[in-house]
């Protein structure tokens, strides 16, 4: 039995949980296998599966997606772990070993979707992927991620609120050791503060993707919204964290400001791509298939769409060219002038020698 331990005393759960899964040695080199590692590595799974299964819905095409996903989703891991130990501190640059262990624990999702939406501004243009189209269905598969990944948490028993008489309020045999925050007694229930935004999270991946389906109106509503979404989740959350980064002696949470300002940038940019749809066309032609809404246009920017319409060649050619045939059919010949009415009915009397 593992001798480290999570509860939910008013429910009478005790699960004994290792932050390890499992240890094993390979050519004299020892290995573990982190459950934080394997719930991030699930999390970002279930997302490409999305992104994949939703991709044409989007107009983006699936091989070009790959290539942009896997450049940003490499900068996206990079940024959450440098953001994690510039901010929250506490390693030893003389020892980049420590430094990128993310298997064990430690990675803000400030950093990761900063790093992540920065990539792929560089990426979709040379890979000819819609920026905003990227965006939307990068948002929902972020979404997912976030709900998912928050679970690595409950078992590293790490990022959790403050003290809690409600049914849910956890403990644990690490978060007793009050290695992970500060400003709570050691000895009392504490917020699930994972387990809120998990749940925060997968509600608002539920919303935007009943949205999507139902009411999605322009490339770049999505995510403007789950920044809004997100910003508002991590505001509330974050209040009740005790591991949160404070700006000096101010008492203000770094995480905060940032849930309070992306919220605010979010509702910008949803008015700013409102208002850049309505200067494009709602509706191209494609040969073969009539009209089609300009949210399924395949892959290629905004202003390529001009180009797309001047180059798209009339569905109904072959229409046009029996129109044409039975005209010229039907009109008399220039070679033979054309008979008299009266004379096709009634010919002139010969004279009598």
């Amino acid at each position: 039995m593992a001798e480290n331990f999570i509860s939910f005393p008013k429910l009478g759960w005790t699960f004994y949980i290792d932050p390890t899964l499992v240890e094993f040695s390979l050519f004299g080199i020892d290995f573990s296998i982190k459950w934080y590692g394997l719930i991030i590595a699930i999390g970002f799974l279930l997302a490409m599966i999305y992104a994949f299964k939703r991709a044409k819905f989007f107009g983006i095409d699936p091989d070009r997606m790959i290539d942009v996903v896997l450049v940003s989703a490499l900068f996206a891991f990079i940024g959450a772990r440098l953001y994690y130990v510039v901010f929250y501190g506490g390693y030893d640059w003389s020892k980049p070993s420590e430094i990128f262990a993310i298997w064990d624990g430690g990675l803000a999702i400030y950093g990761g979707v900063i790093f992540a939406f920065g990539t792929a501004l560089w990426m979709c243009p040379l890979r000819k992927v819609n920026t905003l189209a990227m965006f939307d269905i990068a948002s929902l598969g972020f979404l997912i991620g976030q709900s998912v990944g928050r679970w690595g948490n409950f078992f590293n028993q790490e990022a959790f609120g403050t003290n809690t008489d409600l049914p849910w309020g956890m403990t644990g045999s690490i978060i007793q050791q009050g290695s992970h925050g500060m400003g709570y007694n050691a000895d009392l229930p504490v917020h699930p503060t994972f387990l809120y935004e998990s749940l925060w999270c997968l509600l608002g991946f539920i919303l935007l993707h009943i949205l999507s389906k139902k009411f999605y109106k322009f490339k770049g509503e999505l995510f403007a919204l789950y920044i809004i979404w997100s910003g508002a989740g991590r505001f509330w959350i974050e209040g009740l964290r005790t591991d949160s980064l404070l700006i000096g002696v101010s008492g203000i949470r770094v995480s905060q400001v940032v849930a309070a300002l992306s919220v605010a940038a979010g509702i910008l940019l949803l008015f700013i791509f409102r208002a850049y749809s309505r200067r494009l066309p709602k509706v191209l032609p494609v040969e073969g298939e009539g009209e089609v809404s300009l949210e399924t246009v395949s892959s290629g920017e905004a202003e390529d769409l001009t180009e797309a319409i001047d180059t798209t060649e009339d569905p109904r050619p072959e229409a046009e060219e029996t129109a044409e045939i039975a005209e010229t059919e039907a009109a008399p010949s220039e070679s033979e002038p054309a008979e008299d009415s009266d004379t096709m009915h009634a010919e002139k009397p010969k004279e009598k020698g």
